[in-house]
Order: structure tokens, then C-alpha cells, then sequence
């Protein structure tokens, strides 16, 4: 949402590394905030991603990883939030299709269905909010410079 808070409703499936041949299931959700403050630019704030274990001693340790690999996110808050975590008993393979079947059915396009390796499932989460942020970057303008035009020729 270009000027208010949006939620990004997600399933993340991974192969299982403790027992093989199962899928482990996040249902999650990304709450993407409306900055209220100006931020310096590259300052993105990340809660709810667990990335305490790997980048515990600095708390700018994740965004300089995420610089030196070219990534960059725009300076707003993301929270996740685990909804659920659960064991799809089979492969990958078959675990995508029976979750894509069920967001068909329930003619859910708000629902982002992602796979990525058990062990940094954070990063498939973080690659695909980027993803939309910059899939939505034109319309966002857009509507920015549209309201930007409403107030001053009002």
C-alpha cells in the first residue's frame, strides 16, 4: 500500500533437514510500516526474522551482509510474525503443489507461496518482499506524485 501499512501474507516450504523426505511449513506474515520518521537511506529495520543467531554481534551486522551482496531495502519497518510451523509429511515437490491447489481454491492471490533452504528461509522471505516492493515501485510513484499534484493545485 503506498500510504499506509501493508500486510504480506506468506507460506514458506523447505526440505526438512531433520527428517528428510518431510516439509517444513511457516505460515507467516510480513507487516511492511509506513515510515513515520525520515530514515537515513540502506536502514531498513527487520523484527520477527530471527536472524539473532547469526548476526548477533552488531545489530548492523545484517544490513552490511545484505549491502556487500548488492541488496538494499527502502528504510522502513518490516515485522514478521509466525503464524504457524508444521511438518508437511512429503516431499517438497508434492508439499508446492498441494499448497498451490489450496490458494487456488481459496482464490487467495494475496498469499505468497515461497521454497528456499530450511536453514535461511529468512532470506527467500526478505528476496521476495523485495520483489514486490520494486514490482509495485512504478505505481507507488506514481500515486505519490498524484496526491503530491491533489494538495498543491487544490
Amino acid at each position: 500500500m503506498t500510504f499506509s501499512q501493508t500486510l504480506v501474507p506468506y507460506i514458506v516450504l523447505s526440505e526438512s533437514t531433520i527428517n528428510p523426505g518431510d516439509t517444513v511449513v511457516r505460515k507467516c506474515e510480513v507487516t511492511v510500516e509506513k515510515p513515520s520518521l525520515i530514515l537515513p537511506p540502506n536502514l531498513p529495520q527487520f523484527e520477527g526474522f530471527e536472524f539473532e543467531k547469526e548476526f548477533s554481534e552488531d545489530e548492523n551486522s545484517l544490513i552490511n551482509f545484505l549491502l556487500v551482496r548488492g541488496v538494499s531495502f527502502p528504510s522502513m519497518k518490516y515485522n514478521n510474525k509466525t503464524l504457524s510451523l508444521d511438518i508437511y509429511e512429503g516431499k517438497l515437490k508434492d508439499a508446492i503443489g498441494f499448497y498451490l491447489e489450496q490458494l487456488q481454491q481459496e482464490e487467495n492471490v494475496n498469499t505468497g507461496l515461497i521454497t528456499g533452504p530450511e536453514d535461511c528461509w529468512q532470506f527467500s522471505v526478505l528476496i521476495f518482499i523485495a520483489s514486490q516492493i520494486a514490482k509495485n515501485a512504478d505505481t507507488d510513484v506514481k500515486r505519490l506524485l498524484e496526491e503530491y499534484r491533489k494538495k498543491n493545485f487544490l
